[in-house]
């Protein structure tokens, strides 16, 4: 594999409190060679969804994860099933591609959040649910004005009305800190993302998927049918979706170079907070929140008692850089949660989330590649998404209308970025300008 960072990104790096919550949900590897009508590459929310909703068409459908089950990001978020999925702009998003197209985004954002849900209800999935919507917190009196004067492009934009909640009313809402107000929109859930994965994954092969841990493609070739190397023996297959996202790899196939950027996301968890902990914060609020910074944080007190803090990762993933991010990432957290900063870290991880060029996912055949689709780059908020994308592919690779709201933004075949397999030092400047704007 053809890989942008060292190796330890690719981990998984650090003790994911996910892991712990789950049993027994890996894969076997692939035994021997094999044909699929169907091949998947990557078992995460994208390659579950198509392969879920692929079996339950009668397509034979076989998925090949690189490492075990919830090995990757979907494994390892933060558990934000919520809008999202871009990181443009309503203005960027307008001038590029139009009003129309700015309109089938914001519906797909919220037909994704409902896809999942209905995956979760359909299938009978116990996620540890949670959250009624997101909230945005300000972290600056200047952020919580541009919150009050966006409620009309909200409105707007997604058809439902938020809740402002001005700073002398934050306390009442269980939202102490150094903040100076938020708002609430009504969309999402916040869960247990490994819970809903394997979840995912019962229903797949319930429905006769194949699923295969520890299988790693090699090599992907194009002769009478795709070719899918792996240690264990080639998959040969009529199609093939690529759902490889952050984790993916540059010659698999040589198409995918540069269209990506893999970005490091930080995460950890607290042990239990008893009542008096949460009385000497101000905070006891259940909302999945984040905040108005450009490098923002996300944070959420969990049904369980724990409380949940990410933000961005390291430019690299030396054990220099990593320690590093983890003094930050607790000293981040002990400035916004003051009352907690002796609280017990029990766990601490790190992951890959996925950007693209043009700041917006993509899903549909990859050109001048017959038969082969990907679906790929969430920024960071894949959870509903990447549910959503698979369950349009499982439809596009049988040429069948989708079954979904398929958006004009998410048809484009991704541009390549700048510098190539250096693209790395992008993140550097970009992260430097977006730590002024947040002060």
């Amino acid at each position: 594999m053809k890989r942008i960072y060292e190796a330890p990104a690719y981990g998984p790096q650090g003790k994911c409190y996910w892991a712990d919550t789950v049993e027994g949900d890996d894969w076997p590897a692939l035994p021997s060679p094999r044909h699929s009508e169907v091949a998947i590459i990557g078992g995460g929310f994208t390659g579950l969804s198509a392969a879920l909703h692929l079996a339950q068409d009668g397509v034979e459908v076989t998925v090949l994860e690189a490492g075990h089950a919830g090995y990757g990001a979907s494994g390892r978020n933060g558990g934000f099933c919520c809008l999202g999925g871009s990181k443009g702009s309503s203005g960027y998003l307008r001038r590029r591609y139009g009003e129309s197209a700015l309109r089938g985004w914001r519906a797909t954002e919220k037909a994704a959040v409902a896809t999942a849900r209905g995956l979760i209800d359909a299938h009978g999935i116990e996620a540890d649910t949670h959250s009624d919507g997101e909230t945005l917190i300000a972290h600056s009196p200047r952020a919580f004005a541009k919150l009050r004067d966006g409620i009309e492009e909200t409105e707007r934009e997604y058809g439902v009305t938020p809740q402002l909640i001005e700073l002398e009313e934050m306390a009442a809402h269980g939202l102490s800190g150094p903040f100076f107000g938020a708002m609430t929109t009504p969309v999402g859930i916040a869960l247990n993302p490994r819970k809903y994965y394997a979840g995912l994954a019962r229903a797949a092969q319930s429905a006769g998927a194949v699923l295969h841990g520890h299988s790693p493609v090699t090599a992907l070739r194009r002769g009478a049918r795709w070719e899918l190397e792996t240690p264990h023996g080639t998959v040969t297959a009529d199609r093939v979706i690529l759902a490889t996202n952050g984790y993916s790899s540059e010659d698999l196939p040589d198409w995918l170079r540069a269209r990506y950027l893999p970005v490091q996301s930080s995460v950890i968890v607290t042990a239990p907070l008893e009542q008096g902990q949460l009385d000497a914060q101000g905070w006891s609020s259940h909302q999945m929140a984040y905040d108005t910074r450009v490098l923002l944080h996300y944070f959420r007190l969990m049904p369980n008692g724990r409380f949940l803090f990410g933000m961005r990762g390291g430019l690299t993933a030396t054990p220099r850089a990593r320690d590093s991010i983890s003094r930050k990432i607790r000293a981040d957290f002990a400035r916004m949660f003051p009352a907690w900063q002796d609280v017990e870290i029990t766990h601490e991880w790190d992951g890959l989330v996925c950007l693209m060029a043009r700041l917006t996912p993509f899903a549909g055949a990859v050109p001048d590649h017959p038969g082969l689709f990907a679906g790929m780059g969430y920024h960071g908020n894949g959870v509903a998404m990447a549910s959503h994308t698979g369950m349009l592919l499982a439809d596009l690779v049988q040429g069948k209308p989708p079954r979904g709201p398929y958006p004009e933004i998410m048809r484009h075949p991704p541009r390549r970025f700048p510098m190539g397999r250096w693209r790395r030092a992008l993140l550097a400047p970009a992260y430097a300008t977006a730590t002024l704007f947040d002060l």
